[in-house]
């Protein structure tokens, strides 16, 4: 049974253990099938999604004080009443009355906003979850039942993206958990892939593939000249073809991108070597994916200069490009605070969660949102406090 990698992360209980054990043995069983080494973005997509198996395909609690992370709708309802009020003028367009949640977690954050919209008389026609995990559905299920009972019979959950879409997408932290290829800027380019050694996972190098070639130089386009050497960094292969097709979707609508990112100049400095990937086990953050596979989640940090590259290749509009801080506050956090009527003890925990949202330490910073328009759908106001689209 695989240990926990260090003293410094709690040590699986029995079951989880147990679970973990059995997505390392598929694992070795493909890596073993694929002649001894696999890319790091297929290990970090079986130890994620596979059938069963990976992190998000099984029924541990992921999300909130019980899991292993917590997210911005996690924090509070006032990140998606905020999200909501942004959204009302786009639902009252004429034939854009759907939202798009893009992989929608516990679903606190449908909740939340389907509350707003409700005391915004925006309710929408449909609210439409596009949700890989069968488990994570479920659960979603249950918490609107309970949370929202009225509205819950608006909700659809979705196996593709839909055609033709019209209204708002919105993706709370998705792309960071799209899977990333690394890579080795030395003397030459080399990938680094995922090997076996006596039952454990191990980094090897490979030479570069034409694809990661292309990609690099993608990247040294961007800066505007070589990535510095030595090097180790990563990229994500389907981050353009996810947006392409997020674009390609959309006839007319407005898409928000919540996650923690920066710009390719920021992303690719220097001083970043060693890159941008984060694992996340029972609140712990760490930087060893090869670990505790199937019960932690391996995540990277966005480029949002490449998100922006491929929205724009497909025809969208950069609306903006804010901090989470920034997107809350221009968005009229302090109004909902505001309009709670409640005792003293309620106010301070309301207090406490925006500063988790907005303080420059917590999420403020490290979160952005950027936003995409499709067919000349305007940005709203939450778009307007510090726009750093002149970044990307």
């Amino acid at each position: 049974m695989q240990p926990s990698p260090s003293p410094e992360l709690p040590v699986p209980d029995a079951a989880s253990a147990a679970h973990s054990e059995r997505c390392r043995a598929h694992l070795l069983r493909l890596i073993e099938q694929k002649g001894g080494s696999i890319g790091f973005a297929e290990f970090m997509h079986e130890a994620l999604y596979a059938p069963g198996l990976g992190y998000y395909a099984a029924g541990a609690t992921k999300f909130g004080a019980a899991g292993d992370f917590t997210t911005a709708p996690e924090v509070s309802p006032l990140f998606g009443r905020v999200v909501a009020t942004q959204c009302a003028d786009v639902l009252r367009r004429p034939g854009h009355g759907r939202v798009l949640e893009l992989g929608a977690g516990s679903g606190r954050l449908a909740a939340a906003l389907l509350g707003k919209l409700a005391e915004l008389d925006g309710i929408p026609e449909f609210y439409d979850i596009l949700e890989v995990s069968a488990d994570l559905r479920e659960r979603q299920q249950r918490l609107l039942t309970e949370q929202v009972p009225g509205l819950a019979d608006r909700v659809r959950w979705l196996d593709r993206l839909p055609d033709d879409f019209r209204g708002v997408i919105i993706g709370n932290e998705v792309l960071d958990a799209l899977p990333v290829e690394r890579f080795r800027m030395a003397d030459e380019l080399l990938e680094l892939r995922v090997t076996a050694d006596e039952g454990r996972f191990a980094w090897c190098e490979a030479p570069a593939s034409p694809r990661l070639c292309d990609a690099a130089a993608a990247i040294e386009d961007r800066l505007g000249g070589a990535l510095a050497r030595p090097y180790d960094s990563e990229y994500s292969p389907g981050l353009a073809p996810f947006v392409e097709d997020l674009v390609g979707a959309t006839r007319s609508g407005l898409v928000l991108l919540f996650d923690y990112g920066t710009s390719t100049r920021d992303y690719y400095a220097p001083e970043r070597d060693g890159g941008w990937l984060r694992c996340h086990f029972r609140h712990r953050a760490h930087d060893d994916p090869l670990v505790l596979p199937g019960i932690q989640d391996i995540t990277t940090w966005v480029d949002f200069s490449a998100v922006a590259a491929a929205a724009h290749a497909a025809g969208a509009q950069i609306a903006g490009y804010v901090t989470q801080a920034h997107f809350l506050l221009a968005g009229g956090i302090a109004d909902e605070v505001a309009g709670v009527a409640a005792d003293g003890r309620r106010q301070v925990e309301l207090a406490n969660q925006v500063k988790m949202l907005t303080l420059p330490g917590e999420m403020g910073e490290r979160f952005k949102c950027l936003a995409l328009s499709i067919n000349g759908i305007p940005a709203p106001t939450a778009l307007t406090l510090m726009d750093r689209t002149h970044t990307l």
